[in-house]
């Protein structure tokens, strides 16, 4: 008997081929099932989404492909993933291949089913030599952790008994994260094969937060209890920790916005710390919100333990000092549980915002000298500083002041940026790298200098400022950077966090990987230097992310109560600024997001933007600007005849911000409708429209697009 199993494989949506594919099988194969399938020339991994007795109508035997292999020794992906997977295709407008194999570990694709099988066998020898994970503990057996404050308490006993998605708005340092550890071990318990998902924005806050959930759960559970799961891994420990995940035998699975695609079958809870963050909207291939999809798993989960009949449900708790104005929004609305921890553990204060109005200081000056002197004054007493520049490199232009050459990128509509250290100018879009030249390369002059700063030049001019400065114990001042450079090597990044926390730096500069989640307990003083860039950005979203960049980099000074105590000083936020009367300083000063939140709504509000509107955004790349622009506007033109096309706005094609990148030139198209159903009703009945629209001549020089639901960046 012959079956016909429906297939998904990677193909993206502008190919085409963004349907599952039939093939032909001998055996009967369950949704859900990983299998070897021949597409074109090559054999490519698939998923079984169906698998009916009889071939789709019209379609032969001969017209057909048998399957290649099945992936034995793995359970199938189980529906509440597929479903996940599907609404994921659906809402962001890409092909449902696409979106499953991208939530597969990409080893896993290459593997044959014997590969695997050795996989598979080497890895239950090794659980067999420690011994596995061990059962869950009684309750008075649990390791002690810190006592509860009465707000951590009362979030923890909402959280039990919520039935909607839950905000957890707790200042910084108010101890998120302990509610976050004892939430999950409430979810571990309430189930054998419980699993829960912890969701990070960035790759650099994983180290913390897993000492911290490993010290508290692997005498319960067991060394290989948790895993983690993000883009810094080696291909052979993503898969490691995939397939942990989806056999159950993690118990808890930490990592960045991919992991919210990972299979887990037995999820009770998902934690997305720091919420508000950017970071986990994607930017390339299926450009997916993994905050909004935890929300939705959950909702998913929850209706299949439902279904179950046992009882259990699947919460989600989305965490920050500064919610994203959509989660606010939501709250207000009533769709979201709002839980308020607003007190610090230890009853410690939030720092005091100062002002330093930079039309009243040295013209020139970097940092202003009432900074340096009260950096040198904490660093006399044994505290510690960051200093927060959201620009790396040396300087990020040079320039010859004769000629007016300066340090453009070749393949890009973008400067390359100095690098002192190695003495290159490297761009920082495309990658592209040359040594500094000894003279201009248009007029010869010797005397080319940067322009600008970023975080190593201001690393430099402190490490000159503070050579006089003594530490208590006589030695000399210490400054170091963190950001994208320096902590390029392996594990450099978990040394730097160490110096840190062990008291051996004193000043820490750097990029916004600095300004959250990390639990310093000896910064007093965090100085933003260049904050007014994003007072005036064009963006609608600027002032919200100035305004959430600012409390979490403050929320890092003045943590340990005890130690500020101790010292006899007072943590403070000191922010350089050109217009100190701004209003988002005022909300800043007082620490009321809650007032920030209402005025910027407002304004949102009154001008039909997110979340009050929704947006979308057809981008093309092409070989030149004239050819993307005019393949975006017959697009729109094809659109007109559409039933929902009244429905929604579409503004004209215009270019990217940096519209060429790795020479190839980039436009965009905005899409704007007042309901999410009406937007999502125009896309899909646009996008058959597209994949017809690179047949037309406008498309000669298209290379790619690409529809972008909910953009961050407009």
């Amino acid at each position: 008997m012959a079956f016909w199993p429906s297939v998904v494989v990677a193909t993206p949506a502008h190919s085409g081929v963004g349907a599952a594919l039939t093939y032909r099988s001998e055996l009967s194969l369950a949704p859900g099932t990983l299998v070897r399938v021949p597409l074109g020339a090559r054999e490519v991994l698939g998923v079984v989404w169906d698998c009916p007795l009889q071939p789709p109508a019209g379609l032969s035997e001969a017209q057909t492909r048998d399957v290649g292999g099945v992936l034995e020794g793995l359970p199938a992906l189980n529906a509440s993933w597929r479903q996940l997977v599907r609404f994921a295709a659906q809402y962001y407008q890409r092909s449902l291949g696409e979106v499953a194999l991208a939530a597969l570990p990409p080893q896993l694709r290459e593997l044959s089913s014997a590969q695997l099988a050795r996989r598979l066998k080497k890895r239950a020898l090794a659980a067999q030599a420690i011994g596995g994970g061990v059962p869950p503990v009684a309750d008075g057996e649990a390791p002690d952790g810190p006592d509860l404050s009465d707000e951590q308490s009362e979030s923890l006993r909402a959280l039990a008994q919520a039935q909607a998605p839950v905000l957890l708005f707790g200042a910084t340092g108010s101890g998120k994260t302990e509610v976050y550890l004892r939430a999950t071990l409430q979810a571990l318990r309430s189930h054998a094969d419980a699993q829960v998902l912890v969701m990070v924005p960035e790759i650099n806050l994983t180290p913390q937060l897993e000492a911290r959930f490993r010290e508290r759960f692997e005498p319960l559970f067991g060394a290989g209890a948790l895993v983690c799961l993000h883009s810094g891994m080696t291909p052979a420990q993503r898969l490691a920790g995939w397939l942990a995940a989806h056999t159950g035998s993690a118990r808890i699975v930490l990592g960045t916005r991919m992991a919210v695609l990972a299979s887990l079958p037995g999820l009770r809870l998902i934690v997305v710390d720091e919420e508000h963050d950017p970071s986990y909207k994607s930017q390339e291939g299926a450009r997916y919100s993994a905050r909004d999809l935890a929300v939705y798993r959950a909702k998913v989960e929850s209706e299949a333990l439902a279904a179950g009949g046992t009882g259990a449900r699947c919460q989600v708790v989305l965490g920050s000092a500064t919610p994203s104005l959509e989660s606010w929004h939501a709250a207000d609305q009533g769709r979201y549980l709002r839980l308020a921890m607003p007190a610090r553990i230890g009853g410690g204060a939030l720092p005091r915002l100062r002002l330093v109005d930079m039309n009243h200081q040295p013209k020139g000056a970097v940092l202003s000298p009432p900074l340096v002197a009260a950096m040198a004054e904490r660093i006399a007493r044994g505290e510690q500083c960051l200093v927060l520049l959201n620009r790396r490199g040396y300087a990020p232009v040079l320039a010859c002041h004769d000629c007016g050459w300066k340090s453009g990128c070749p393949h890009c509509s973008a400067y390359r940026v100095f690098h002192k250290l190695d003495r290159t100018l490297r761009c920082h879009h495309c990658g592209f790298t040359e040594r500094v030249p000894r003279a201009c390369p248009d007029c010869g002059n010797l005397d080319i200098a940067p322009v600008g700063r970023g975080t190593e030049q201001v690393e430099e001019q402190l490490a000159g400022l503070l050579a006089d400065v003594k530490r208590p114990d006589g030695g000399p001042a210490r400054v170091a950077r963190m950001d994208a450079d320096s902590t390029r090597l392996k594990g450099s990044l978990e040394l730097q966090l160490a110096t840190m926390h062990s008291g051996e730096v004193d000043v820490l500069v750097g990029t916004q990987m600095i300004a959250k989640g990390h639990d310093f307990r000896r910064i007093t003083l965090v100085a933003a230097i260049n904050a007014d860039a994003g007072l005036f950005a064009s963006d609608h979203r600027a002032p919200e992310r100035l305004f959430a960049l600012l409390m979490q980099a403050g929320g890092r000074a003045g943590r340990d109560a005890a130690f500020i105590t101790e010292q006899g000083s007072a943590s403070e936020l000191w922010v350089q600024t050109w217009t100190p009367q701004h209003p988002l300083f005022a909300a800043l000063r007082a620490h009321d997001f809650p007032a920030f939140a209402a005025q910027q709504l407002a304004e949102r509000e009154s001008a039909g933007m997110p979340p009050f509107g929704h947006q979308a955004l057809l981008r093309a790349d092409a070989r030149t600007q004239q050819a993307a622009q005019a393949w975006l506007n017959a697009a729109a033109q094809a659109a007109e005849g559409l039933p929902h096309r009244a429905d929604v706005t579409l503004y004209p094609a215009v270019p990217l911000t940096i519209q060429r990148v790795a020479n190839v030139e980039r436009a965009q198209l905005l899409v704007e409708a007042a309901s999410r159903g009406a937007l999502q009703r125009f896309l899909s009945a646009w996008q058959p429209l597209l994949l017809e629209c690179r047949n037309l001549p406008e498309a000669r020089g298209l290379v790619r697009f690409a529809v972008d639901v909910d953009p961050l960046v407009v």
